[in-house]
């Protein structure tokens, strides 16, 4: 490749098992990372700015005509997800006209969190966007929904706060999974370079592949950049799929769907899968 391809990459670490052993060989494979939060990443896919990524699934399905998603890639749970809690002073069916304090980097989780309160709640908050920082979310909210590294962190201080995890909310109110981040590539990009993006898509799979039969080496990364300890993140590893197919691709068409009955999408979506075939 003459160029390197400029591709997202999520700076939480739900993505490590996904991205460990690819990052080390990246640049001879042309490949820039470009680190960012999901919310971020979605502004730089729409724009261009990168190639393809992980991107917040809700992204995805507001730019499905514009995308595919990459087959067999994702950040999904059935049940608890480990990284996206509500902190609530009150019980989360008790949040009807109550500040709830938003994320300010993640769409998905946002938009599942007013279809789980609107729809399942029958709660009608009041709702306010803020930089993921608990304490001053708290202190003009009720409750404050929190991702990734963030909610990790906040999860194992010393607070008086009810914690829910929205993946584990979500699979016991519908059943369905739930998926968070869908590697998503721009169509224009397979067009003009089918080639390059299939090697793309072969490298993450196989990076994939990699992490998930080397979790130890994953496990000792997480240490390194985050601290804990190896129980604690081979029990948050062991919530996460990193899979995209069948099943997950229907809780995810579920959640597109319970979004446009509440408003938050203009139509249905259908996942389109690119790269199966490899």
């Amino acid at each position: 490749m003459m160029n390197k391809l400029r591709v997202g990459r999520i700076i939480y670490s739900n993505v490590l098992p996904v991205y460990h052993f690819i990052d080390a060989t990246a640049e001879s494979n042309g490949i820039e990372f470009v680190p960012a939060v999901p919310a971020e990443l979605n502004r730089m896919l729409a724009k261009g700015e990168v190639v393809a990524g992980p991107i917040s699934a809700f992204s995805y399905a507001e730019h499905a005509d514009e995308y595919y998603a990459l087959h067999d890639l994702s950040v999904s749970s059935r049940g608890p997800v480990g990284s996206i809690f509500l902190f609530s002073k009150r019980p989360m069916d008790d949040l009807d006209g109550h500040k709830v304090a938003l994320t300010s980097t993640s769409a998905t989780s946002v938009n599942l969190l007013k279809i789980l309160l609107h729809t399942y709640c029958k709660s009608n908050p009041i709702y306010l966007t803020r930089p993921p920082h608990l304490d001053e979310m708290m202190e003009e909210a009720e409750a404050a929904l929190l991702i990734g590294d963030d909610a990790l962190y906040w999860s194992l201080q010393d607070h008086p706060y009810h914690v829910y995890d929205l993946g584990a909310e979500w699979h016991r109110r519908t059943g369905c999974s739930m998926t968070f981040a869908i590697w998503a590539v721009r169509r224009d990009f397979v067009r003009q370079a089918p080639d390059q993006a299939r090697r793309l898509h072969r490298l993450l799979l196989e990076s994939k592949q990699k992490g998930l039969s080397n979790m130890n080496a994953v496990i000792s990364e997480a240490i390194r950049l985050n601290g804990q300890d190896y129980g604690f993140w081979k029990s948050y590893f062991d919530k996460l799929i990193h899979d995209f197919e069948g099943e997950l691709v229907e809780g995810a068409e579920t959640y597109f769907q319970e979004a446009y009955q509440l408003g938050l999408l203009p139509r249905p979506v259908k996942v389109e899968l690119w790269g199966g075939e490899q």
